[in-house]
């Protein structure tokens, strides 16, 4: 049997096509609104992004501006994504700080932690070129041996 008469629908078979309609127009609407926390942090993704291309134009950034743009554009897509790894952990960074010191020889890695925990002085920048660290350390080695006596030099008036 045919769902249309005429080109029209019969009154019983009316209600069985309302009910389907109304479910996926229901389920769309659902599906197409975004989670509370999903929409907060897509916000927060769009007003950091705003706020990177705006350091990018203005020059803050220490790079040129095409690469800035499309590094901000990265960060917000991954932010979208839920991907985006800001090292905000503190242990994390803490972690890494020392990670990278464990490929240095040994006698160099007790200096290297002290640098990395931020002992020391820094200057210069990375628009600069590079950031210098500076750690000194001051050993106190042993003394050299003292002899017991010590003769007096010899007095030239004497040996006549």
């Amino acid at each position: 049997m045919s769902i249309f008469r005429s080109g029209t629908r019969s009154r019983a078979q009316a209600p069985c096509l309302v009910l389907p309609a109304l479910f996926l127009a229901t389920s769309a609407a659902l599906a197409a609104t975004p989670a509370p926390k999903a929409v907060s942090a897509t916000a927060a993704a769009e007003q950091t992004y705003r706020q990177e291309r705006a350091d990018c134009e203005a020059g803050r950034t220490g790079q040129d501006l095409a690469t800035c743009l499309k590094e901000a554009a990265a960060a917000r897509a991954e932010a979208r994504r839920g991907a985006l790894d800001t090292g905000q952990d503190a242990q994390d960074r803490a972690a890494n700080r020392t990670l990278r010191c464990q490929n240095l020889p040994a006698d160099q890695r007790p200096d290297c932690e002290r640098l990395a925990r931020g002992e020391g002085s820094s200057s210069g920048s990375v628009e600069g070129g590079g950031v210098l660290k500076t750690l000194i350390t001051r050993t106190v080695g042993a003394s050299a041996p003292v002899p017991a006596s010590v003769p007096a030099p010899a007095s030239p008036a004497a040996s006549r």
